[in-house]
């Protein structure tokens, strides 16, 4: 039993040594792997960002309108950012939370 174990296993690391061998030859001449699916993904990423921004700050605007009709709308708080946000006349505004 042992013996063909060994049989086995080294039929397997000779098999495995020729596809290496094989594929370390043809690897050279294989066509270089194309950028264009991934400058997709981030092309179409940030538009379904710019589209998302444009939709939720027209939300914002129709919802301040309806509270204050004819009015000039504020410019919306930033939802995930903290930090100081908005400066009129050299002074921070911070978002009320």
């Amino acid at each position: 039993m042992a013996s063909y174990l060994w049989r086995k296993y080294a039929d397997y690391v000779y098999t495995k040594w020729e596809r290496t061998i094989l594929w370390d030859m043809v690897d050279p001449y294989r066509r270089p792997k194309s950028f264009k699916p991934l400058v997709t993904i981030y092309i179409a990423a940030f538009y379904t960002g710019v589209i998302g921004s444009a939709i939720t700050e027209q939300l914002h605007k129709e919802k301040y309108w309806e509270d204050h009709p004819g009015e000039a709308v504020p410019l919306m708080q930033p939802k995930f950012y903290y930090g100081p946000w908005r400066i009129i006349r050299g002074e921070a505004l911070t978002p009320n939370p």
